[in-house]
């Protein structure tokens, strides 16, 4: 790793602290024609993995089916010397078992929503989960920056 990239690379629990208080998550999956697919998703952190979930007939599903590679990314900042984020390569596990979906819906749901979820939130959401497949990214790889170490020189 170069010195400049040292520099700036997140600390274990600075990148803990990003992905907690970032709320999207972007998804790049290979599309059938090559091509990258971008899509933004909603994720918690289990055991210091990403997850999310998204209907089982999305497009995203269909090409982590072929080929379970992924890039993650979570990034915030406007200006330059601003810029912190991070980027995962990954393996997508996907996980179609009901109860798995709908503990994971209720998760996002309450991590997004603010709030504990009472018993009809959860049967709605269970609802959904028959939809819907979870993600699991097992990280092979991260690359972190942090554009405000740097501390105006670049």
């Amino acid at each position: 790793m170069s010195n400049r990239r040292a520099q700036i690379a997140l600390a274990p629990d600075e990148l803990a602290a990003l992905l907690r208080e970032q709320r999207v998550l972007t998804c790049a999956t290979i599309g059938r024609d090559g091509w990258p697919h971008l899509m933004p998703l909603w994720f918690v952190v289990r055991g210091g993995e990403c997850w999310s979930w998204t209907y089982a007939k999305s497009q995203k599903v269909r090409n982590l089916e072929r080929d379970p590679r992924c890039t993650l990314q979570v990034e915030t900042g406007d200006a330059y010397d601003e810029l912190r984020g991070a980027m995962f390569k990954a393996q997508c596990v996907l996980h179609p078992e009901l109860d798995t979906v709908a503990a994971l819906g209720a998760e996002i749901a309450e991590r997004y929503g603010g709030a504990r979820l009472g018993d009809a939130a959860r049967e709605a959401i269970r609802g959904q989960a028959a939809k819907r497949v979870g993600l699991q990214f097992t990280v092979r790889e991260v690359a972190t920056w942090d554009h405000r170490k740097l501390a105006g020189g670049y």
